[in-house]
């Protein structure tokens, strides 16, 4: 095996997210999924855009937060998502790359333009999110570098982009990219409705053991599983999974992988504001110690520091210094 270029490298839904703060009443006059997510078409997007208040844009996506904070631990990533050549497609390429992370996928001409994440965040700190995936779901296989997915340690991805037919065929084949070359392959189920549609597939690519790492909560664990208990769901998928990492929000998160078992508590923080990007920089975190040799509960650690980190304010980027705030809490 050549040595990695990179440690990890994702593909993902390139979003620009749009964040603003809201009150209930809002929610339930726009008819809103309160704290879940939905996808919608360009007409509902600009409908929900006009009813937001003063807003932040910064570049986002599930795979792509995770890279952010992967880069801002000292990591050495790479990202593979599709946006069009307009102003929001412009705003993704400099923060991605802003944040150290190389992307050179060709911007999309002509429609549908860049993709948006219209998040509208309530007083409890929950965020719901209205999503518009316009160009992100024309990323063809063509587009995939083959020579950079060999070239990480772990390839990533991201269930929400499986559900479109060009980015699924073109993370088939990144798969086939990095078993050829030896490398992990992470995924994260994203979402329980993704599941829901896609449940059948994802248990093949376990079945078929093409699936190293996996990332779920535990709403996603019981959808892919079939079963509302935890340990059940773990033992569905005993011996298929080499890493299984199960997040349970304020409950902490379990991680199995070969014989050993480790269950970390959430991390303390004064006030939850955000939760947009939890699960996202939980994965970040587990990733960085894992592509270091960590032990498996230290990679947990990570994760639920910087899961906390990012629940403390607004946004799915981290305004700590994500290495220095592990150092400390770590010693």
């Amino acid at each position: 095996m050549t040595e990695a270029r990179y440690d990890v490298i994702a593909i993902g839904n390139a979003i620009v997210d749009v964040m603003a703060p809201c009150d209930d009443e809002l929610i339930e006059e726009l008819g809103l999924n309160h704290g879940g997510m939905t996808l919608v078409d360009a007409e509902r997007a600009q409908e929900l855009y006009d009813a937001m208040g003063p807003a932040r844009e910064i570049s986002g996506g599930s795979a792509a937060n995770t890279l952010a904070g992967l880069a801002a631990l000292g990591a050495q990533c790479a990202f593979i998502g599709q946006v069009a050549d307009d102003q929001l497609g412009e705003v993704f390429a400099h923060d991605i790359r802003a944040a150290g992370i190389d992307f050179d996928t060709p911007a999309r001409p002509g429609h549908p333009p860049t993709a948006r994440c219209l998040i509208f965040v309530t007083p409890d700190a929950q965020r719901t999110m209205n999503t518009f995936l316009g160009a992100s779901q024309f990323l063809p296989p063509a587009r995939l570098n083959p020579e950079a997915v060999a070239a990480a340690k772990v390839l990533y991805l991201e269930g929400y982009l499986w559900d479109p037919e060009e980015p699924r065929a073109a993370m088939r084949r990144a798969i086939e990219a990095a078993r050829e070359a030896g490398r992990q392959i992470a995924f994260t189920l994203s979402e329980v409705f993704v599941i829901d549609r896609h449940g059948d597939d994802f248990r093949a690519l376990i079945e078929d053991g093409l699936i190293d790492i996996l990332f779920a909560n535990h709403h996603e664990l019981f959808a892919l599983t079939g079963t509302d208990d935890i340990e059940a769901g773990i033992a569905a998928l005993h011996g298929k999974v080499p890493t299984l990492v199960v997040t349970r929000s304020a409950e902490g998160a379990i991680g199995i992988s070969g014989g050993t078992r480790a269950e970390v508590a959430a991390e303390p923080i004064e006030e939850v504001v955000d939760t947009t990007g939890a699960g996202d920089l939980f994965a970040a975190g587990f990733l960085y110690g894992h592509v270091n040799g960590e032990p498996l509960e230290r990679c947990l650690r990570m994760g639920a520091i910087c899961a906390a980190e990012i629940i403390s304010h607004y946004g799915a980027r981290s305004e700590a210094d994500l290495r220095e705030l592990v150092a400390q809490r770590l010693g």
